[in-house]
């Protein structure tokens, strides 16, 4: 800690977590550590799947591949954590290291919101031109899409993150969440916070504009071609194409505007944790059996590579 101006500047923090309770906590490192595992199995596994069976080559499983890789990176920032604050004594973060996770949360958070939007993009031209799919979504445009949400999601983490760790963080040290984010740390900060939420505004503001715009744009598209088809059989066909990608979206940017555009007044430690966990710990965990229980390609990629694996037993 410094003294600066009669303040003591804080340069670390203790983690609260979810409860303090020994029994409790016992209790949440088995959900969140098996959580976790299914986490990675789910997502590695449905990579695996992509990338073995030949008919998963396509525009729209490579988005779904990148998108699992992207959720296995994602839920390694909050789980490991939660999972060693759950066994430690010592929940201690040092300043850098909370600068460290607020900058990978979120550099990976923007890059998923820009990934989804991509994803809407592609299902658009899937559904809207189907004739010149494969020519209007070629291999290096998708690898150009995937890698473009993650240079904006980092170049958004950047500026969020200095924006963020350039102010000044005194009084209690105890941060009442289970990772660094922008309410507690808000709370804790002892400088003009008027500047700091102008940017904080514009930067999720135009970046959440961006993206949703790109979504609703597709969807409205997509609506359009899906009302135009005659046949019932059509109709469901099209619209089981998005569905998965509708629900996923549904989760994740629906969860980070309830606890971003809620003004600081309502904020509450057990509202914002509660909120977190959905785009933190639950969408990374779902997201692989949203894309693949009601996918009869996927299913089919699973029977036979688990039919290979038998027979070479």
């Amino acid at each position: 800690m410094e003294v600066e101006d009669n303040r003591t500047i804080l340069s670390d923090f203790v983690m609260i977590g979810f409860t303090a309770d020994p029994f409790l906590r016992t209790v949440l490192f088995v959900v969140f550590l098996a959580s976790y595992s299914l986490t990675l199995t789910g997502n590695l596994g449905l990579i695996t799947l992509i990338y073995l069976d030949s008919r998963l080559h396509t525009p729209m499983y490579f988005f779904v591949g990148s998108l699992s890789f992207l959720d296995v990176w994602y839920s390694s920032v909050y789980t490991p954590r939660i999972i060693y604050d759950c066994l430690s004594k010592n929940n201690h973060i040092s300043l850098a290291g909370c600068a460290a996770q607020f900058f990978f949360s979120a550099g990976l958070s923007w890059s998923e919101c820009f990934l989804l939007a991509f994803m809407a993009y592609d299902r658009f031209v899937a559904i809207c031109h189907p004739l010149l799919y494969a020519t209007a979504m070629p291999n290096k445009l998708c690898v150009q899409l995937v890698v473009g949400s993650y240079v904006v999601g980092f170049a958004n983490a950047i500026a969020h993150t200095g924006n963020t760790f350039r102010l000044h963080f005194c009084g209690s040290n105890i941060i009442n969440h289970y990772f660094c984010d922008v309410p507690p740390l808000l709370k804790m900060a002892c400088d003009d916070k008027r500047v700091y939420e102008l940017i904080l505004t514009a930067l999720i503001g135009f970046s959440l504009l961006a993206a949703t715009a790109v979504i609703v744009k597709s969807y409205v598209g997509i609506a359009a071609a899906i009302i135009r088809i005659r046949s019932a059989a059509g109709r469901r066909k099209a619209f089981s194409t998005c569905s998965a990608h509708l629900v996923s979206v549904s989760l994740f940017y629906g969860s980070i505007l309830i606890i971003y555009s809620t003004p600081n007044s309502y904020h509450t430690p057990n509202w914002d944790k509660a909120t977190a966990l959905f785009y933190t710990v639950v969408n990374p965990l779902v997201n692989p059996l949203i894309y693949s229980l009601r996918n009869k390609d996927v299913k089919a990629a699973f029977k036979k590579v688990w039919g290979r694996f038998t027979a070479h037993k």
